[in-house]
């Protein structure tokens, strides 16, 4: 079959006429840049354009659920950018998605709540920004220019200096709160000694949650 012969069929079986179904193809394939592709055989597709296909049929009339596994597989970064903007219009419009991925990358930018599953188990389950909290490390990265020893010496024992390197012209350094320790007690200790040009708190992403509670997982269940 032609591509577009077998997305209006596959469109059809959806509900959509053939008329509504031919305009919005239309519009996807120009979206996706397919418009020499409509009266391509199926087999000459690549992977890539395969996916393509896949995905326009798989979301042209707007489902209420809609279920993904590895979406993103055999996309380059632009294509892949693509498919996410479009995940997030249709998110944006009511659609439900589940989406199966081990791209925790994917997971930050497309998705509400999660549940992480580790040897058919699940080990974590939650809103996306309510895991990142728990899981914050109470640590602060310091761009600053200055005296290296006297922004050590500006820490008491409420803080803990981690890592403490220059960067060219300008130190970098971080450091760990103590229990009861205020931010703002820390960058007035240390305005009076260095010029401070960033401060930032440093927050987990999934990736290295996953990874740690996967390793945490794994040790619990060789020690049963």
């Amino acid at each position: 079959m032609e591509v577009g012969e077998q997305a209006l069929y596959l469109a059809q079986l959806k509900g959509m006429s053939r008329s509504e179904a031919v305009l919005r193809l239309r519009e996807w394939f120009d979206k996706f840049e397919l418009q020499g592709w409509w009266r391509k055989k199926v087999e000459e597709l690549s992977k890539g354009m395969q996916q393509k296909v896949q995905f326009i049929i798989t979301v042209l009339h707007e489902p209420e659920l809609l279920i993904l596994d590895e979406p993103f597989t055999g996309f380059d970064p632009i294509n892949a950018n693509l498919i996410k903007d479009e995940l997030l219009k249709l998110r944006d419009k009511g659609t439900t998605i589940i989406l199966s991925t081990h791209r925790m990358e994917s997971v930050e930018e497309l998705c509400s709540h999660i549940a992480l599953i580790n040897r058919s188990h699940k080990i974590l389950d939650g809103p996306v920004r309510d895991i990142r909290k728990d899981f914050k490390s109470e640590k602060y990265e310091i761009e600053y220019v200055g005296n290296g020893v006297a922004f050590a010496n500006a820490l008491w024992a409420g803080y803990e200096l981690l890592t403490h390197e220059a960067h060219g012209d300008v130190m970098r350094a971080v450091v760990k709160m103590g229990e009861g320790a205020r931010t703002n007690d820390l960058l007035q200790a240390l305005i009076s000694q260095v010029e401070i040009h960033s401060f930032r708190e440093i927050i987990p992403g999934m990736n290295d949650i996953f990874i740690s509670l996967v390793k945490e997982s794994n040790s619990l269940q060789q020690a049963l």
